[in-house]
């Protein structure tokens, strides 16, 4: 029996659509618009201005605190201006926008860092830094911030995620079978890095195929390459670390606080190339996949793409488009307009029909306790809701309502359909507010 968390879900995966199609390279577009917030923390300060000539892999944006990251270019060409584009969180935001000269001439800072095992420990994060590295399953947290652990919190565990749990998504399962070696490498120095005793990298069962190649690849190294359970939401820090380790992180806590370190197989890659190559993070594997979709993909894309052009790649839409998500169905977000720009967290971008908009009447709960069974969290989201619905802030934090993952399988079970979700995400809004 496949090792797993306490409560979750197992929504339809519809991974069928694209797991079986190798990553293409999408065409590079005539602009790009790269967004100078596309992580956690404070967006970039612009370092270039209209006019000027930039290179492919350029630092065009420079992290603005410990809690930043730096952007970099995707393109060679001239930057148009610096204007408000719209931001897959919603409304606009500050980018770049370069007209591409479709040259792709290099940047000269690019340049490797030789032989990996005779850097210092230390050098990973200022390598991670620099290259513009986050986290790439969607959080979109800066590297080098995790590769840099306070003193008293050793870590002794890293988990590399290739879970993927979310449906439809396979950018990932692609990337553990076209490139597992790099993987592996990638891995490796964030092991060194840190001094970890014990690696694994945890990857679905309905994956059977990356277990073995990831397994094949891992053979000369002493890291694990470990089966879970196929269940949502399994790619959850927290969850994973629960399941690979028993460990259960306390509340308010993070994973250094456990021991452990988490981060995505393909952020793994994206260090390994910023080390060998010298390359920033300026491009990334991208599902395109929905029911309306013509030919769904997996494609590798620069950052400052619009989706528009995704879609185009994937032989357009076979019908009305009613709803675009950028992410997965479970955690993603519906996006207003085709002209966002793909980020450094962009997994997947999915199309659906405009039935799958519509939302069903909420009813009054019907006590059934679907949410508090599944809830990965173990927390009573019906109460944490009802609460919140009463402007009872107060009573929501002391629920647990800041614990929640947000990952939507409450709203997923619930027959009344109450937007469980979005009324703790409003609790959690208002309890920040508070300072609390």
């Amino acid at each position: 029996m496949a090792i797993t968390f306490k409560g979750g879900i197992h929504p339809p995966e519809e991974k069928h659509f694209s797991e079986k199609k190798a990553i293409e390279v999408l065409p590079v577009p005539d602009e790009v618009f790269i967004l100078l917030s596309q992580h956690a923390g404070a967006p970039a300060k612009p370092l270039v201005k209209k006019g000027d000539s930039v290179k492919m892999g350029q630092k065009i944006g420079e992290a603005a605190g410990f809690i930043s990251a730096n952007v970099h270019s995707s393109v060679s060409g001239t930057v148009k201006k610096i204007d408000d584009v719209p931001h897959f969180l919603g409304g606009f935001s500050p980018a770049v926008i370069i007209e591409n000269d479709g040259k792709d001439t290099p940047a000269e800072e690019l340049v490797p860092h030789g032989d990996w095992k005779s850097l210092p420990r230390d050098e990973f994060a200022k390598i991670a830094a620099e290259a513009g590295i986050v986290g790439m399953g969607g959080a979109m947290f800066p590297m080098n911030v995790k590769l840099s652990p306070p003193n008293d919190k050793p870590i002794d565990t890293v988990i590399i995620n290739g879970a993927e749990c979310e449906p439809y998504l396979t950018a990932d399962h692609r990337l553990m079978l076209e490139f597992p070696e790099k993987i592996i490498e990638g891995t490796q120095m964030i092991a060194f890095a840190l001094g970890a005793k014990r690696v694994i990298i945890g990857i679905e069962n309905n994956k059977p195929d990356a277990v073995k190649k990831m397994s094949e690849a891992a053979k000369e190294t002493d890291i694990e390459v470990v089966a879970i359970k196929t269940k949502y939401p399994q790619g959850a820090e927290k969850q994973l670390i629960n399941a690979l380790t028993g460990r259960e992180i306390p509340s308010g806590g993070l994973p250094f606080d456990v021991g452990c370190y988490v981060q995505n197989v393909g952020t793994a890659m994206a260090l390994r190339d910023a080390v060998i190559d010298g390359k920033p993070l300026i491009e990334r594997v991208t599902t395109v996949s929905g029911t309306v979709v013509r030919e769904p993909k997996n494609f590798l894309v620069r950052v400052g793409t619009p989706i528009k052009d995704l879609l185009d790649a994937a032989g357009g839409a076979k019908s009305e488009i009613g709803k675009v998500i950028s992410g997965g169905p479970m955690m993603g977000l519906a996006q207003w307009t085709m002209e966002t720009p793909v980020t450094k967290g962009t997994s997947g971008v999915l199309f659906f029909p405009p039935e799958s908009a519509k939302l069903g009447e909420e009813t009054n709960c019907i006590l059934c306790a679907n949410c508090i069974d599944i809830c990965p969290m173990r927390l009573m989201p019906t109460t944490i809701a009802h609460n919140a619905k009463a402007g009872k802030f107060d009573v929501a934090q002391s629920l647990g309502a800041m614990d929640c993952i947000e990952c939507g399988s409450c709203s997923f079970v619930c027959p009344a359909n109450i937007k469980l979700l979005q009324y703790i995400r409003w609790a959690k809004a208002e309890i920040r507010k508070m300072g609390k």
